[in-house]
């Protein structure tokens, strides 16, 4: 319940003045005259742009308050891994990455499985990137990975689309995609676009990769995620981007798109297609996203703390694997291991287990000093309901206060990543925005302790603070407000005639993509992309 809902309950009449002091209830008993304007006044104030460094909340805030793991913890994880994969190893690696990998140090055993020294281990970490740049098609949506820097985003591969108004599921499309896209570019709290969902009406795999790319860039100038289903399709991909960046170099000089790279099959296995999908990625200059997806209980340890072992072994497998094939190149390590419901084996995205882990991996990437992201925000819940909200809002807050550089499936996903959401997307932006406040934390200066400011309010002012240029030069830096989010009184909310959170999440919608997408290309450019490929999507 908002806190002037709470002070009317406890502190109404007929309590003395001064137990009354809410913001509605205050302007009108004060005997102070009040300001030109008044609540109009205030709304407009609130409502008026605010200079990028000046936002209570933005990319890259940091974090790292919150440590589930004590430092012994991480040193122990850490050996661990280091132990399986001088012992256990990986099998299955394509010869390409034999090659790559044993020349740099790797040893191929007689079971075929790769097994790489710690040394070996300690030299890429030595010279893996600390800093990484995930670039945008606008430089304004530039991300700057590393240290405690928080950034949410989307991601996932969804097969169904939830419709909130039949509540039932149908197959997603690229037109779902694209509106995704075009809604995420709308967002402030969303801050990078990794495909959510899968264009099941594009049933040749290389048109839907290709489509795929072109759906997701034409509707944000985001940094993009996508994946390949085959490595012969990324040599198609890379020219598609050739055109959208306007050349090679200009590509190469920003690449506003990364591959999110599932190089391995847990448990401690390559993935052989996968591995050559991200060599030729590599080579075209394209970051690359190495993530590890065990299931905690199923594909990778119950424990987690075992399942953080294996997820950060495999990811220094993968890291090993870049820096021998091209040293330095942008690699984010994405440690994802989930979560399984014992009970059942299903996945449970939406559980407090599942935060935690996230939170741990978060801490391992600061502990190597590495970029690093990590799936949270996921709901079980089939539905945004309140279900959703707490799995969401669990998740997502843990991740930002441990500093997880990159959030992913931070919004939209619902039945444990099986289904996405358009309205959940934008309800999302509130959620992750309330989290962002928390990762901020509290400012404490010489003026935010305000003891000038109460002896004043107190000895010879009003004796309220709704009125003082403290209060109303601070209600868009200090706090944020939900763009959705309904926090009127109940006698309000009757006279707005009761509205409908979902039905304005879908109001919301409707109206963003009633409009022109903002990342539309050039004419030109437009032409180019449709002379050279078979573009599904009709504008």
């Amino acid at each position: 319940m908002a806190a002037q809902h709470v002070a009317r309950l406890f502190c109404s009449e007929p309590f003395p003045l001064q137990n009354t002091l809410t913001i509605g209830y205050i302007a009108m008993k004060s005997e102070t005259p009040r300001r030109a304007g008044g609540r109009n006044a205030r709304r407009q104030t609130r409502s008026a742009p605010l200079a990028e460094h000046l936002r209570p909340v933005r990319a890259g805030l940091e974090g790292g308050q919150y440590r589930p793991l004590t430092q012994e913890g991480m040193e122990r994880i850490h050996q661990a891994a280091l132990d399986a994969l001088e012992q256990i190893g990986l099998s299955e690696a394509p010869q390409s990455g034999i090659d790559y990998m044993t020349a740099a140090g790797a040893i191929l055993g007689e079971d075929g499985r790769l097994r790489f020294p710690r040394s070996l281990v300690e030299d890429a970490l030595a010279s893996a990137n600390r800093e990484i740049t995930l670039h945008g098609r606008d430089p304004k949506h530039d991300l700057s990975l590393g240290g405690t820097r928080v950034h949410y985003g989307t991601a996932g591969a969804a097969v169904h689309m939830v419709n909130v108004d039949g509540k039932n599921y149908r197959d997603s499309t690229l037109q779902d995609l694209h509106d995704a896209a075009r809604i995420a570019d709308r967002l402030d709290n969303i801050h990078f676009l990794q495909r959510p969902m899968v264009a099941r009406d594009i049933l040749d795999n290389r048109e839907m990769d290709l489509n795929t790319i072109y759906a997701c860039c034409s509707g944000t100038k985001k940094h993009v995620g996508t994946s390949f289903t085959e490595p012969s399709f990324v040599k198609d991909a890379i020219e598609m981007l050739h055109i959208m960046a306007g050349g090679e170099d200009k590509w190469r000089e920003r690449p506003f798109v990364s591959n999110s790279n599932c190089f391995v099959v847990p448990p401690m296995k390559f993935a052989t297609e996968s591995c050559e999908v991200m060599e030729q990625c590599i080579k075209a200059g394209m970051p690359v996203l190495l993530l590890s997806a065990g299931q905690a209980g199923a594909t990778a340890p119950a424990p987690i703390a075992g399942a953080i072992v294996q997820a950060v072994a495999e990811c220094l497998a993968g890291l090993v694997y870049v820096h021998s094939i091209k040293p330095g190149h942008p690699a984010i390590f994405g440690t994802w291991p989930f979560v399984s419901d014992l009970r059942t084996g299903a996945m449970s995205g939406g559980s407090g287990e599942q935060a935690l882990l996230t939170a741990g991996c978060a801490q391992m990437h600061q502990f190597y000093g590495i970029p690093g992201g990590a799936a949270a925000g996921i709901a079980d819940a089939k539905l945004p309901d309140m279900q959703a909200g707490w799995e969401q809002m669990n998740s997502n807050l843990m991740a930002g206060l441990t500093g997880l550089n990159m959030v992913y499936e931070s919004v939209g996903m619902h039945a444990s990543l099986l289904g996405f959401c358009h309205e959940s997307l934008i309800l999302g932006d509130d959620i992750i925005g309330q989290a962002l406040r928390c990762v901020k934390g509290i400012d404490v200066t010489e003026d935010s302790v305000s003891l000038e400011v109460i002896r004043e309010t107190c000895l010879t002012g009003p004796g309220h603070y709704l009125g003082s240029d403290q209060t109303l030069k601070l209600m868009q830096t200090e706090y944020i407000y939900p763009a959705l989010g309904d926090r009127s009184s109940p006698k309000e909310w009757v006279e707005n005639g009761k509205p409908d959170l979902l039905a304005n999440a879908t109001q919301r919608k409707e109206a963003i993509l009633s409009e022109p997408s903002n990342a539309r290309f050039d004419p030109e450019t437009e032409t180019a992309l449709r002379s050279a490929f078979n573009i599904h999507l009709n504008h």
